[in-house]
Order: C-alpha cells, then sequence, then structure tokens
C-alpha cells in the first residue's frame, strides 16, 4: 500500500499526546512509557517544552503492538519484529480474531490511512460473525465514540471523521434498504429527527434500522429540523414516539428548555432521547421523555409503552 506519510511534511501529520495515544488505542500511558524505556520499541517526539508527542507513523505502530499484544505475543518478541514482519502477524490476528478490542484497532489504522477496502474486510468478518446488530453495538458505536473523542480534540482531521462516518452511513442505509417491514397490531409510529444544527446522523440511522426491522412504522426526518415543523408531521402521521439523539450542545436555549417545548407541542407522544448531551448534563427530563444510552434501553422503552 502506498505510505503518503513519508511524503507529508511534518506539519502536515497527526500529532497525537500521549493522553490521546491512550484513548485511541486503549493502552495506558504508563504502558507505554515502559515500552519506550524498557525495549526502545517507541521513539516518541518531544515539544520545545520537552513534552511527548506522537506522529500518524507513530501512533499506527502502537497500534499493531496493541493488537499483537492483546493477541498474547510478549513485548520482547514484537519488539525484536522487522516491520514487515510485524504487518504480517497483525492480518494473521485480524483474521483469525473478532473479539471487538482486536477489531478496532484495525478500524482506527483504516481510518488513518484513508483505506477503504481494508475498512470494508474488517467490518463485513465482524458482521458475518457476530451478526449486522451485534456487530454495529459491540464494535463500531464504540469504535465512533473513541474516534470522536479525539475529533472533538482535534486529534482526529474532520476529513479523516467524515471518510469513516460515510463508510459506516453507507453500510446502515443498504441494511435499512434490505429490511422489508410487515406491520401488525403492536406496531408503534414513530418520528425519528435530530435538532437543528445537529448532522450527527449514525446513531439515528441505525434507530430507524432496529424499528423497521421490528416492524414499526417510521418517518425518518433526518439531520437539523427546525422544531417548529414537529406539530405539523404529527397532525399528518400521529407518532406514538419522537426519536432525537443531541451530541453537540444547543446553539440557543438550554437542554431543559428545549425538552420541555418540545413535550409541551406533542403531549401525545412519548419522546425517547439519547446523546452525549443527555449522558453529559443533569437535565431533568418531564414524565414523558425518556433517556436512552444504548440499543438495548432504546427497544427496553418501547417494549414497555
Amino acid at each position: 500500500m502506498f505510505d503518503t506519510t513519508e511524503l507529508a511534511p511534518e506539519s502536515e501529520m497527526g500529532r497525537y499526546s500521549i493522553k490521546e495515544v491512550e484513548t485511541l488505542s486503549g493502552i495506558k500511558a504508563h504502558t507505554l512509557r515502559i515500552w519506550e524505556q524498557r525495549y526502545n520499541i517507541l521513539k516518541p517526539k518531544r515539544t520545545d517544552t520537552n513534552i511527548r508527542y506522537y506522529t500518524d507513523e507513530q501512533l499506527r505502530l502502537i497500534l499493531n503492538i496493541s493488537t499483537l499484544n492483546r493477541s498474547g505475543y510478549k513485548i520482547s518478541r514484537i519488539a525484536s519484529m522487522r516491520p514487515e514482519q510485524m504487518r504480517e502477524e497483525v492480518l494473521k490476528v485480524e483474521i483469525s480474531r473478532d473479539e471487538p478490542d482486536f477489531l478496532m484497532d484495525s478500524l482506527v489504522r483504516s481510518m488513518l490511512d484513508f483505506d477503504e477496502l481494508h475498512f470494508e474486510k474488517i467490518l463485513q468478518n465482524a458482521i458475518l460473525k457476530m451478526g449486522f446488530e451485534q456487530a454495529f453495538i459491540r464494535l463500531i458505536f464504540p469504535f465512533l465514540v473513541r474516534t470522536g473523542v479525539m475529533w472533538q480534540a482535534g486529534s482526529v482531521k474532520v476529513v479523516q471523521e467524515h471518510f469513516i462516518s460515510n463508510l459506516i452511513r453507507r453500510k446502515i442505509c443498504a441494511a435499512i434498504d434490505s429490511v422489508y417491514v410487515q406491520p401488525g397490531a403492536d406496531s408503534k409510529r414513530f418520528v425519528l429527527f435530530l435538532p437543528e444544527n445537529e448532522t450527527h446522523e449514525l446513531l439515528l440511522l441505525f434507530t430507524d434500522y432496529l424499528l423497521r426491522k421490528k416492524n414499526h412504522h417510521v418517518v425518518y426526518l433526518g439531520c437539523s429540523l427546525p422544531m417548529t415543523e414537529l406539530p405539523f408531521i404529527a397532525t399528518k402521521f400521529k407518532p406514538d414516539y419522537l426519536v432525537t439523539y443531541l451530541t453537540v450542545p444547543l446553539e440557543s436555549g438550554t437542554l431543559n428548555n428545549y425538552i420541555k417545548r418540545i413535550a409541551a407541542m406533542l403531549p401525545e407522544c412519548k419522546f425517547l432521547i439519547g446523546g452525549s448531551q443527555i449522558t453529559l448534563s443533569k437535565v431533568v427530563l418531564p414524565e414523558r421523555c425518556i433517556a436512552i444510552q444504548s440499543a438495548e434501553e432504546l427497544l427496553q422503552a418501547i417494549e414497555k409503552g
């Protein structure tokens, strides 16, 4: 594979603190320092104030070491490997192991390298072994949480985040298209939307897939919907539930007020709401509003009625 990092000037390369590498790789900072000092396997660069940082190339190396170490290879053995030998051993592990922790490192490498074929291979193997739902619940969404932290910190480029998000989006849309909905007596009616200026759509799309697979009626309204449009769709479609996710702070008003206004606009609907803003905020939800933190909680809330 053509390695563009060899051509990129250092100012254009990724620059990761030891804490950020810890988040992306799952390897503790203490362990990274041991690998550096005892085995001389890592050679981080230093800022003018003597603070460690790592480049894209070094992060790839750490991900490879992490994959092999999780698979039982001793660090002393890994440290003695030539680069091409290490890559060969990593490929063997990717083929033989299907645990999310092993595959996560491979997905991060795919993102850094814009390697669509590698990403497709890892994800397709995960889907074959776990099934579509479990592959997304156990692998893809934890991966997005991990990289989302780095994107917000500026360590993952916007272009990298867009690249990987669109690959995942394509997979979910294909899965949605393959679902044949057969509504029954127990089917509910759902409106799915994201608030204005909210564009992180993958979790909403996955919710669409889950609901359709359960044979519910779904109206999918997508990103950045003005709140004032909700009463109109309510009169036309008469939903039992509204579902939304908040991952970025609201530009106007508080989260509490936003939720209360929607609850007041559609008093007959239940409101399922998730996302990092709900997780991080001390929001008091009205009676008919339910916080959801996972796919399991979403389905449980629906089953309870």
